[in-house]
């Protein structure tokens, strides 16, 4: 049984809610699943809902091929049922292939990080900031932009290189102080280096681009509009004055009330600098916000983002606070589609995690993923309470039993 490629496309926007329509349909059928807590699964023993024929087959399959479900590969042997299930979810889900960034970015070149900016970097932080810096300076080159703005900077570890590998002025925001003083900290660092390298070549005087670090914590796309405006207006901002000013936690109202002067015009008109908004592992509701504060702030030419803990997305209906991450568009909206926060925590598991329970028995407690330690704690309540007897310290109680 073959998947029937390309039979769905986002090219248009009739074509991506047909999409939409084909998935909410299917995952309607297993809303059991996706509504069930992973401890409430073992627990009240939720999988006697799955065809029992399914179950049959797949306790007796070996891991390698339960690993390979997610990919859309099945067993000759297994139901046509469980079959069509498999497939069908393999051809909703949006391909994975991997893009030729030479024929979308054309002329981009991938930069090696020196030992310097690489310092603190493990070898798949070291791999992404590596890609993802060129993209971003290739594109900023493309749009013509003037600054990139950092969004969720960490410590700065993407900052750092676009400032002084490829020259642009960058501003960093992140909501910790902890990571601005570390990200101020390794700026200084890299650019006692970069001013050797400049003295030994003769050309001292030039001073290399010094990241500027905002502490601010984003949170609404309006905030970041008006962040991002006013650095594109203010080119020389004094960042301490900024600091203090308005953007903490505590006065964002402080902001859209005192600053007024700067509504988010057109940078071409204006004469400011345009803009490019950059985020590696942009949590939860940040890359939604970055793509509302493109469409609402002109200023804005492009938005290079890695979202991550997608499990963190704020969704209408779910959570209460002033945004929402899910969903994004009105088409969406009118199709009145909940997740919830179960379904979203279980779509960012990884499989391998979920095995590691039973592949890993001889680990100690602190070892285990938390996956196995959910799994550790519905045993223990099955075998140490009976079923609704819930005493008020059952989870401290779990874990010392667990740890001996």
């Amino acid at each position: 049984m073959e998947v029937e490629q390309g039979k769905y496309s986002c090219k248009t926007a009739a074509e991506t809610l047909e999409w939409i329509t084909a998935i909410t349909e299917f995952l309607k059928l297993y809303n059991f699943f996706l509504e069930a807590n992973v401890v409430d699964f073992l627990k009240d023993r939720q999988w006697e809902a799955v065809d029992k024929e399914w179950i049959h087959c797949l306790e007796s399959e070996p891991v390698e091929h339960l690993l390979l479900i997610p990919s859309g590969i099945v067993q000759d042997h297994w139901p046509s049922s469980l079959k069509k299930f498999v497939l069908t979810a393999k051809l909703l889900s949006y391909p994975r292939q991997q893009a030729n960034l030479q024929t979308v970015l054309p002329g981009m070149s991938i930069t090696p990080l020196n030992n310097v900016l690489s310092q603190g970097m493990n070898p798949k932080k070291k791999h992404e900031v590596e890609i993802l810096s060129s993209i971003v300076s290739c594109t900023s080159r493309h749009v013509g932009a003037h600054t990139v703005v950092d969004v969720g900077a960490g410590q700065g570890y993407l900052t750092q290189v676009l400032a002084f590998q490829y020259q642009l002025p960058v501003v960093a925001i992140d909501a910790s102080s902890h990571h601005g003083a570390v990200t101020n900290m390794r700026a200084e660092r890299i650019k006692k280096h970069y001013m050797a390298k400049l003295h030994k070549s003769g050309l001292g005087k030039e001073l290399p681009n010094m990241p500027k670090i905002i502490t601010s914590r984003i949170l609404s796309s309006s905030m970041l509009r008006e962040l991002s405006n006013y650095c594109c207006q203010h080119d020389e901002f004094d960042v301490k004055y900024l600091n203090g000013k308005c953007f903490s936690d505590s006065c964002d109202a402080s902001f859209e009330a005192n600053d007024q002067s700067l509504p988010c015009s057109d940078a071409n008109a204006s004469g400011g600098s345009m803009l490019v908004l950059a985020g590696l592992h942009a949590c939860g509701d940040l890359s939604v916000t970055m793509l509302r504060a493109m469409v609402e702030c002109q200023a804005v030419k492009a938005v290079v983002s890695i979202g991550c803990c997608y499990n963190l997305l704020s969704e209408d209906g779910c959570e209460t606070g002033s945004g929402t991450g899910f969903p994004v568009s009105e088409g969406v909206k009118s199709m009145a589609i909940s997740l919830g926060k179960n379904s979203r925590d279980l779509a960012c598991q990884a499989l391998m995690h979920g095995l590691s329970f039973k592949l890993s028995m001889g680990q100690t407690f602190d070892q285990f993923t938390p996956n196995g330690i959910k799994c550790f704690r519905s045993l223990s309540h099955q075998s140490l309470w009976p079923e609704k007897v819930k005493p008020a310290n059952y989870l401290a109680e779990v874990v010392k039993y667990l740890r001996g």
